[in-house]
């Protein structure tokens, strides 16, 4: 359904898309994730015709974007990270207006208004003047205007931004539920939104793409490597050093701003009682020791770390 080959976009001397080539089939929900600035959003307005690509070519539901403007328009509803709303508008006729912009038929305008805004929990909404209402339900109007014509795809740039923990529930769920008639490709730099989300991950840095896979597979065990948790109190460059230092440790790093440690060693290295005794030997306090998982926050961090020794 969703087809980019090769997307480059320059300003001036600035890169802010850089080759990016992925697909998205129909019936998946796909997270587009990576910092501010990484170029998510760029390679959005290219998808949905509001910005020309410098290279490249994309493609929605077999029409060219650059060649077929009109057509991919039709089949792409586009939730952009400001939301283009009439404050002045009540929600009713707001959605009404855009159905008329959409082309649906003039007898059957109120009816595309009314169905939307029952997918995306706005009947008693409808009387509303729009400026009037909290961000979360704004952001609920938004979400509807992208339905409006029943598109085939459809591109949520940041949809749960600036929400509170409530309305973020509320939204993730109407995406899910929506992701049974639509393809979805999802921006955002929240990782737990992409882990709840999304089938499968598009890992963007500088405007280049850095990694992309589905969840399953980013998230499973690598092959011949076991991953630790350590939380051993202690002056952190000397454990950091204590623990490089041991026979199979390939690497360790600060697990965030706590006292633990993330080491990745060879799976058959036998390196937890090794670790525990080189740890105690030491002087230091043990306070835990577990095997742990793969998160989508060691691969995100991962590919941009990656990314950042190759620009070097």
């Amino acid at each position: 359904m969703i087809q980019a080959q090769e997307l480059t976009k320059r300003y001036g001397s600035i890169t802010a898309l850089d080759k990016v080539s992925f697909d998205v089939a129909q019936g998946e929900i796909v997270g587009f994730l990576g910092p501010n600035g990484a170029g998510k959003t760029t390679a959005m307005r290219i998808l949905t015709g509001y910005s020309p690509a410098t290279e490249g070519t994309a493609r929605i539901a077999g029409y060219d974007v650059a060649q077929d403007p009109i057509e991919v328009k039709r089949r792409v509803g586009y939730l952009p990270e400001s939301v283009p709303l009439y404050g002045e508008m009540v929600v009713r006729h707001f959605l009404r207006y855009v159905s008329e912009i959409k082309g649906v038929p003039r007898h059957g305008l109120q009816a595309e208004a009314d169905r939307v805004m029952s997918l995306c929990g706005l009947e008693h909404m409808g009387g509303r003047i729009i400026k009037n209402l909290s961000k979360g339900y704004r952001q609920r109007v938004g979400l509807a205007q992208s339905l409006i014509g029943n598109p085939p795809v459809l591109i949520l740039d940041e949809p749960t931004v600036g929400l509170d923990p409530s309305q973020i529930i509320e939204i993730r769920q109407m995406i899910r539920e929506l992701a049974h008639n639509h393809t979805v490709l999802l921006s955002t730099h929240i990782l737990p939104e992409v882990s709840m989300l999304c089938q499968r991950v598009l890992i963007i840095h500088n405007g280049r793409l850095v990694a992309q896979d589905t969840m399953e597979n980013l998230v499973g065990p690598e092959d011949g490597v076991v991953r630790l948790e350590v939380d051993a109190r202690g002056p952190r460059d000397k454990v950091e050093s204590l623990l490089s230092e041991l026979d199979g440790v390939q690497r360790v790093k600060l697990d965030g701003a706590g006292p633990s440690f993330v080491v990745e060693a060879a799976a058959d290295s036998d390196i937890q009682p090794r670790i525990a005794h080189a740890v105690v030997q030491a002087g230091y306090r043990l306070c835990g020791l577990r095997e742990r998982a793969r998160t989508l926050e060691d691969i995100f961090v991962d590919a941009i770390s990656v990314d950042e020794g190759v620009q070097v």
